[in-house]
């Protein structure tokens, strides 16, 4: 009998932000894939799981999929997990994810920590819709894929590294609009967590001055659609009392 596969998110900050269930699935599992066994062996000795380990990551994960697949074919539960975060969101798993599911291997994703959801929530910019871009190209297709975006309505969210945080604000500003309203987190679930809010020009203006440190989140709003930009317009006009 096949075993099963599970899709385990770990903290972004705080160790204390596993579930139990998550615990319970990685002190039971057969094998654990890790993104990095040593962020990991840190995680599994706060809860004193001793089970055995494997790296897996982008660098190697084309060449051990075949080999992971096979082994729970044979009937053994694997967990995987990245550094922080769900796997496959910005990390690896999705290759692992799609090859078990075609093979007709039950795959098992826990909920858990993400850094998205808490920065887009934090923000105070609409969360009822909203689109994840992760980590934008760092060179041959940036622009495309920031010109796309340019006429999107809907909430953005962003990954980023603290060395790029400027530069990419500065790049926002230029194609969204200086007075696009923003949020920065910053160290989500951590000691010194931040959320950095204002236009795009006034959060690159902070960081030119304070250098960021730790894991980004950038939430940007939308572009006003037409159908907000009438409302708007029909309520200014209204409490201006030229309203019937």
């Amino acid at each position: 009998m096949a075993g099963k596969l599970y899709i385990v998110p770990t903290p972004v900050g705080n160790l204390e932000d596993m579930t139990f269930r998550a615990v319970k699935v990685l002190q039971e599992a057969d094998l654990i894939l890790a993104e990095d066994t040593r962020t990991t062996t840190v995680l599994l000795k706060h809860y004193d799981i001793h089970g055995r380990l494997q790296s897996h990551h982008k660098y190697n994960e084309h060449q051990t999929v075949e080999a992971v697949k096979e082994r729970i074919l044979a009937g053994l539960d694997v967990a995987l997990v990245s550094d922080a975060g769900t796997p496959g969101v910005s990390d690896p798993g999705f290759l692992l994810v799609r090859t078990c599911a075609a093979e007709g291997i039950e795959v098992q994703t826990l909920p858990g920590a993400t850094a998205c959801i808490p920065a887009v929530v934090s923000s105070g910019l609409p969360c009822d819709r909203f689109c994840f871009e992760g980590f934008l190209p760092q060179k041959k297709g940036r622009q495309t894929a920031l010109k796309a975006l340019a006429g999107e309505t809907r909430t953005m969210v962003f990954y980023e590294s603290p060395y790029r945080l400027v530069r990419t604000l500065d790049q926002f500003a230029e194609t969204f609009g200086p007075d696009r309203l923003c949020s920065v987190a910053r160290e989500i679930s951590k000691i010194h967590e931040e959320h950095r809010r204002g236009t795009l020009a006034e959060v690159s203006a902070w960081f030119k001055e304070h250098e960021p440190k730790g894991e980004i989140v950038i939430v940007v709003a939308g572009a006003p659609s037409r159908r907000r930009e009438k409302e708007e317009g029909e309520d200014e006009k209204n409490s201006s009392g030229g309203g019937r």
